[in-house]
């Protein structure tokens, strides 16, 4: 089933998606903008646990990502490894190191070619351009296991090519029924809906929420702080997002979830037993969580509410204010403020996932609102004809998220995951394409639900290797 939370989570500040911009392997998702795809959110799993996995499985533990720079001679692509991983029964201390290749390739290689034709360039030309410090970027983390239920992890990563740290603080508290997060990070790298990159210099959560109990009611507490003015870091607008200027924000949300099947074929125990020459043995699906064929349909509703204290204004581009048509108001933050949203979703999967080859076929659809009041405006908007820029409010049309994946040969499955705006947009009339993931994963059976994915997007121009848990 598609991921129905991500309707709650995606209206507070953690929901991380995945990002090869930092060591970290992650960027936030910005609260009342858009859902992020599936394919797109973040591994449960730390970073730095995925390199020290998957450098099991990659020669010499090197793991490729892409991703522009601001710096463009440094290029896109970029190999990752972890360095150290000392640890003891409750601690452990990683080191992640990243390198650049373009631009110690293009500047050996301007050496050569500058030099006369019997002249090989000397061993200091050579040297300079290898302790070049923009190539290199280092990340360290450590965390530190204060009870069973309690821990607490720090890191920090720096750049050659960019001024300053980040640095992250987290400290997470397990309950019975309930998970408590306290997070500081400065500063914290936000990404918005279409692409662009925000830097918070000062951001602090602490959140309280429930897991989801047997009747579906799932609630959210949660305190946020935004310091210091949001800087741009690709983007071309120099307006920032109201949710990320700075103010004190408090939020509750509730959901409730509900899944119906219209047939399912449950596994048996003969099912997963292969008789061959040698015996019986036992051939479970790649994944548990795809091991039975169905058709179901699921649907998630639920509310938020939120208090602002400061910073309700954002600054407006001289462009805007000319425009008639765009209300100034639109560009103040309310101090209370309510909505509600929602999703239903239909599934169909064919086939068990254990067999070599068409063994699997599935297809999500995924409908979403993520602001009632919005759409309810825009409707009437619609009706009286009226000239309001829809573009005004992202999150005023609906939007149809598709999955769609197809195992290509034993474990290897290929997926894409696509966004449908159905709405008129940037000039654009009727239902379009808004973005879309490409992903290539190799599910691990001996991890019940664990997969090593490599994903793309088009859009971003950003690719990753990634381990990823339980993504259901």
């Amino acid at each position: 089933m598609a991921n129905l939370r991500t309707a709650m989570d995606s209206t507070f500040w953690d929901l991380n998606v995945s990002s090869p911009r930092n060591l970290e392997g992650s960027a936030r998702s910005i609260p009342g903008e858009p859902l992020p795809l599936d394919g797109a959110r973040a591994s449960r799993v730390l970073r730095i646990q995925q390199l020290s996995l998957l450098g099991n499985g990659f020669p010499l533990g090197i793991i490729p990502s892409y991703g522009p720079t601001a710096h463009k001679e440094l290029g896109s692509f970029a190999l990752q490894t972890l360095l150290l991983k000392p640890a003891i029964s409750n601690w452990w201390l990683g080191l992640i190191g990243q390198f650049r290749p373009k631009k110690l390739i293009s500047s050996i290689k301007a050496e050569f070619s500058s030099g006369d034709e019997f002249e090989l360039p000397g061993f200091k030309d050579v040297a300079k351009h290898i302790l070049d410090k923009s190539l290199y970027s280092l990340g360290l983390c450590s965390q530190l296991a204060l009870t069973p239920s309690a821990s607490i992890m720090l890191s920090t990563e720096g750049h050659g090519e960019r001024k300053g740290r980040r640095h992250k603080l987290m400290f997470i508290e397990k309950l019975p029924n309930h998970d408590i997060t306290l997070e500081a990070a400065w500063p914290e790298l936000f990404i918005d809906h279409k692409g662009q990159y925000w830097d918070v210099p000062e951001s602090i959560s602490l959140d309280l929420s429930s897991l989801v109990s047997e009747s579906g009611l799932r609630y959210r507490f949660g305190l946020h702080k935004n310091s210091g003015h949001p800087q741009a870091l690709n983007a071309n607008n120099g307006e920032a997002p109201l949710a990320l200027m700075p103010g004190l924000c408090a939020k509750a949300a509730f959901s409730y979830e509900k899944s119906q099947d219209f047939w399912r074929q449950k596994q048996k125990l003969e099912d997963i037993k292969v008789k061959t020459d040698k015996g019986w043995f036992w051939r479970p699906s790649y994944d548990v969580r795809l091991r039975e064929p169905h058709s179901a349909i699921s649907g998630i509703i639920g509310g938020t509410c939120a208090a602002w204290f400061g910073g309700r204004k954002s600054p407006v581009p001289a462009a805007s204010r000319e425009d008639e048509d765009i209300s100034l108001n639109a560009k103040k933050r309310s101090p209370l403020s309510a909505d509600l949203f929602g999703s239903v979703c239909y599934t169909y999967q064919h086939g068990n996932f254990r067999k070599l080859y068409g063994d699997l076929t599935r297809i999500d659809a995924r409908l979403d609102i993520c602001s009632a009041s919005a759409f309810a405006r825009r409707v009437l908007n619609g009706l009286k004809r009226s000239s309001v820029n829809s573009a005004e409010n992202p999150v005023s049309s609906p939007r149809l998220n598709l999955i769609f994946q197809q195992q290509v040969a034993g474990p290897i499955v290929f997926r894409v995951d696509s966004r449908v705006l159905l709405d008129s947009s940037s000039g654009r009339r009727g239902p379009h394409v808004e973005d879309f993931i490409y992903s290539l994963s190799y599910s691990l059976r001996l991890l019940e639900s664990g997969k090593v994915v490599a994903w793309y997007s088009p859009k971003r121009k950003e690719g990753m290797i990634e381990l990823r848990l339980f993504e259901f």
